[in-house]
């Protein structure tokens, strides 16, 4: 299957203004300038998601509908340190009641910077898909910033990180600006 149609549906700010499900939901979630508007954008073909340089700037829960049959869910990015303890607290409510409400929700895309190890918050974020047993890759962004060899090293470490966490989930090297890994990814979610 490939990328035929996409558009945004929906900008959702509050819990319960989600729209009618379709036949199932991925979703994208990721610190903040870990690049998740750019590899939507990679996935969709054009540019649809708003991407910025500057962080935290997706705050709402944005629906893209992809060939009318699936969501293509962008979180709001976490991890942000300059935005407020309230609406940082906002924000994980949010996904939270995210989680609990949608059925249709069928794999959650984790987006972590090659570049450097798991972070706290990107450990919660695995925490939580875990114990919503919501099925889950990692996906490893900004690969066109380290050589091959090293995008080999840090895949490694990071996979050993995730192995003493006890978890082992699919991981995939991409690059949005190179398209390194995009065609590979979209293979796995369509």
């Amino acid at each position: 299957m490939t990328v035929k149609s996409t558009e945004l549906v929906r900008t959702v700010f509050s819990k319960g203004e989600y729209p009618p499900p379709l036949r199932r939901e991925i979703a994208f979630a990721g610190r903040s300038n870990v690049g998740k508007s750019s590899l939507l954008n990679s996935l969709f073909g054009r540019k649809l998601a708003k991407t910025s340089s500057t962080p935290g700037k997706t705050r709402s829960i944005n629906f893209y509908g992809v060939n009318r049959e699936i969501y293509f869910v962008d979180l709001p990015g976490y991890g942000y340190a300059k935005a407020s303890m309230s609406e940082r607290e906002k924000w994980k409510k949010l996904i939270i009641d995210y989680f609990e409400s949608r059925e249709e929700l069928s794999l959650v895309v984790v987006l972590v910077d090659i570049r450097h190890p798991l972070q706290p918050a990107d450990i919660q974020m695995l925490e939580w898909v875990t114990y919503y047993t919501i099925p889950f890759i990692l996906v490893l962004t900004k690969a066109d910033k380290l050589s091959r060899n090293q995008q080999i090293i840090a895949e490694k470490s990071i996979k050993d990180e995730l192995a003493s966490l006890g978890v082992y989930p699919p991981v995939f090297v991409v690059s949005a600006v190179k398209k390194q890994g995009i065609e590979e990814l979209l293979i796995a979610l369509l």
